[in-house]
Parts: structure tokens; sequence; C-alpha cells
């Protein structure tokens, strides 16, 4: 007794139909498809990246005016577009100022993105390495090489920052780890390890001489000045390749964020992807710190006035986070010139009043 099988073909009306039309998600996306890539990009954070390169630019040539030898706009751009242009301007410009405004494009950039990492990771506007104490630590790092060593060259700068960062991120890491990570445990015990940081540097600078105490006080001010190619270059190249291993994190951390359990089932290690995001967030604050010295908070503003520039639902992004942040860095160092002090004390000043407008906000919410 045999049965005879015959093959059956399932057709998808409902796609076939002409009457079928694709969701609308409520939210305008542009799509890219080839071979090799397909993505969807929001219109909204295409139209918000592209505003903000027009004020990192106008910014930007702004602040190349500014200074003891006068400039004027035009002249400036005279000196960018025209080879045969005045010497004297083209060498103020592309020897002095061109490598500051490119200094502040990339500080912003690398603590934004540093910012996006560690809100994203502990679920927390306020987890950032300002508030954590990773910046601290790197700080911490930079004045032991300073001081105590007389290791005054970028790279051993960079190498205390690195090894200080790390440090305090496993220190906060372990005393804030119980069971479970919580983020509000996570921003407490940061809190109070860089107050421990910060008294154990004010130590080490009371300690030694006037000369070296106010050489680390500079520096400690946070300031873009006497920066050139020269520290230029290799801070690009370390700051591109942080960045290419970091694009992996917009898409593994956004799930992450939605818990442990949820990342397991959809193939993401909660362990890896927070070590790994630990170590690249710290070597952005490290980089930064080495070249420029500690800018504080723009790692804590920049991310979440791009999720709302951007109505991203994460806070963890790429091109928007680190454009927000380089445009913020350059609009403070060019009032920063202004007033002639460090773009240090400018963002600090800034950063302060959106730390309590945030905390308001938050406990708004919460009553």
């Amino acid at each position: 007794m045999s049965i005879d099988q015959k093959p059956v073909t399932v057709t998808n009306t409902e796609a076939s139909s002409p009457a079928f039309t694709p969701v609308d998600h409520g939210r305008r996306l542009i799509r890219i498809e080839n071979s090799r890539i397909a993505a969807l990009i929001p219109t909204r954070s295409v139209v918000v990246s592209v505003a903000l390169v027009i004020v990192i630019i106008g910014a930007g040539l702004a602040s190349m005016t500014i200074g003891a030898y006068e400039v004027d706009f035009a002249s400036v751009l005279r000196a960018i577009f025209d080879p045969a242009s005045d010497p004297d301007i083209r060498q103020v410009v592309f020897e002095w100022r061109l490598p500051r405004v490119l200094f502040a494009v990339l500080c912003g950039a690398a603590l934004a993105l540093a910012g996006g990492i560690f809100q994203s990771l502990t679920r927390n506007p306020l987890g950032s390495p300002d508030i954590i104490g990773f910046g601290i630590g790197a700080q911490f790092g930079v004045t032991l090489v300073m001081i105590v060593l007389e290791l005054n060259t970028y790279m051993f700068k960079a190498a205390g920052a690195l090894v200080g960062g790390l440090f305090t991120a496993l220190l906060v890491y372990a005393l804030a780890s119980k069971n479970t990570m919580s983020s509000f445990r996570l921003i407490i015990v940061g809190i109070g390890v860089s107050a421990g940081l910060g008294s154990l540097t004010s130590w080490i600078l009371i300690s030694v001489s006037v000369e070296k105490a106010m050489m680390a006080a500079t520096w400690g001010a946070g300031s873009l000045a006497s920066l050139g190619f020269d520290q230029l270059i290799p801070a690009a190249i370390v700051f591109a390749i942080v960045t290419v291993l970091a694009l992996p994190l917009a898409r593994t951390l956004p799930v992450l964020e939605m818990g442990d359990d949820a990342a397991t089932a959809l193939g993401i290690s909660p362990g890896r992807t927070r070590l790994s995001a630990m170590v690249l967030g710290v070597a952005l604050v490290a980089l930064v710190t080495a070249a420029a010295g500690p800018i504080s908070f723009i790692a804590l503003a920049a991310p979440q006035i791009s999720q709302r520039l951007t109505r991203s639902n994460t806070p963890m992004g790429t091109v928007p986070v680190m454009l927000t942040g380089a445009a913020l860095v350059v609009v403070s160092d060019a009032v920063a010139q202004l007033v002639a002090v460090p773009v240090g004390v400018v963002t600090v000043s800034v950063g302060g009043i959106y730390l309590a407008w945030l905390l308001a906000a938050q406990y708004a919410r919460r009553t």
C-alpha cells in the first residue's frame, strides 16, 4: 500500500495582494541596500548631523579669528582656500589655530562616545565617566606620571591615564558588584572612589614644589592651548582605532539595556560586552585626558542632548552623539578664548547647570 505525495506550494496571498502596505513605524527612514550593506537610517538623525556639522564649521572658523594676532573672518577663509594669501596669516591659521580646532573636535567626539557607552551600560543618564570617577582615575594616573615619575611626554601621560582609568574602573566594578550589578550602586560607589582619588591628587600637589604643582594645576584645568599637529596625529590614530572597535557596541549595548536575560537570548554575552565597553570607554577618556587634561561634563551632557535631538531610544549612538560632543567643545573653546580661561572651566560651568537641571528633572518624574 503506497501513498502518493504531491508537493504543496504555499502562496503568501497577503504579500502578493495589491492591498498590502508596509508597516508605518512613525519615523521616516532612509533605506540603504546593496549586495554588501543593508541599513535603515532615521531621516531626523541625518538632519541633526548636518546641522551639527554646520555649527562645528561655523564655530571653528569663528574661533580662528580670536587671539593676540587679529585675523578677520574673510582672512581666515582666504588663508584656508587660497595658497597665495598672506604667509603670516596662513602660518597663524594653519600652525597655531587649526590644530586647536581639530583637537576640540576630536576631544568632544571621544568624550561624547565614552559618555554614550557608560550611560547605556549603566542605563542611567548620570552614568558618565565624570560622575562614576573614571575621569578622576585617569587624571590621577597622569598626575603620578607627571609629578612623581617626572615623565611629561604625551605617550607616558597617555599610558598613565589609561592605567589610572582602568584601575579605577575595575575598583568601582568590584566594589559595586554584589550578586548583580546595579546602576545606582555603581554610580554611588563611583562618586566615593572619585572623591578619594581627588583627595590623593590634592595631597600629591601640596607635597611637591610650587613649580610642579602649578604645572599640574594648569594641566588639570583642561586646556587646548599649545597643542599642535605633533600631538594631534597620534591622538587621531588612536581615536580612529578605538572608534572602529567601539562600533559594534552601538548594536549590542541597546540590547543589553533590556536586561541580561534578553541579551543572552539574542546571542550577546553580557559579561564580555560590559568588559569590552568599559575598556573602550576608559580608553577614550584617557586619550583626551592625556592630551588636554580633564574636560568635564561633555561625556555627561552630549549623549543626552543628542538623544533628545534625534529622539532616539538610547544614549548609545555613533555619528550624532560624537558630533554633539564635538560641537559642544568647539563652542566652549571659542567662549574660553574670548574670556581668556581654559576650556575646562567653561565646560564645568555649563555642565554644572546641566547636571542640576538633570537631577531636578529626574526627581520631578519620580514624585
